[in-house]
């Protein structure tokens, strides 16, 4: 099993996540709508597991599994919903296995696209929770450095929390 490890914020993970945007962006074609990095690895300033999250809004959801093909050529394992209802998750990993990227497409009007950018915009609008958020992911890679599923339920009740603080967040800079 290889050790769960985050590291300090990276600058070239912007350039990472551009090159990979453009790739993605051909595979889907013409029902992409948009593509947006997301994750710890799209926080300035904050520890990360250095795995490139990309967010990718559809029309159709039917047509991005008809392009799994293109996906696949690409080095990502098409993975369906992965426990997320109306989600397509591909995962890709480097020559020796490590996770490199990890792409998460939706649907044009799921929540789930709200969520993930309410909650990269908040953090980046609230250094103080961004590094608390940090501080958090790195004592929890050092307890459970070989446990993932550990590490992950230990962020939940704070991503819960944030996730709450951002839509209350995006809701008032929303306009009226």
């Amino acid at each position: 099993m290889k050790r769960l490890v985050v590291a300090p914020h990276d600058p070239t993970w912007r350039s990472a996540f551009e090159a990979e945007s453009r790739q993605v962006a051909a595979a889907l074609g013409g029902n992409l709508i948009a593509i947006h990095h997301i994750g710890s690895t799209s926080i300035p300033d904050i520890y990360a597991k250095p795995v490139i999250d990309i967010l990718v809004e559809v029309a159709d959801m039917t047509d991005v599994d008809l392009r799994s093909q293109e996906m696949d050529a690409l080095g990502y394992e098409v993975m369906g919903e992965f426990g997320i209802e109306g989600r397509r998750y591909f995962r890709k990993d480097d020559a020796q296995g490590t996770r490199t990227h990890q792409v998460h497409v939706f649907q044009s009007g799921s929540d789930q696209i709200a969520r993930h950018l309410a909650f990269r915009d908040y953090m980046i609008a609230h250094p103080e929770e961004a590094r608390s958020y940090s501080d958090l992911k790195k004592r929890l890679a050092d307890t459970h450095c070989d446990d993932p599923d550990g590490y992950m339920d230990g962020k939940d009740g704070f991503i819960k929390e944030i996730d709450r603080r951002a839509a209350a967040w995006r809701n008032l800079a929303e306009p009226r």
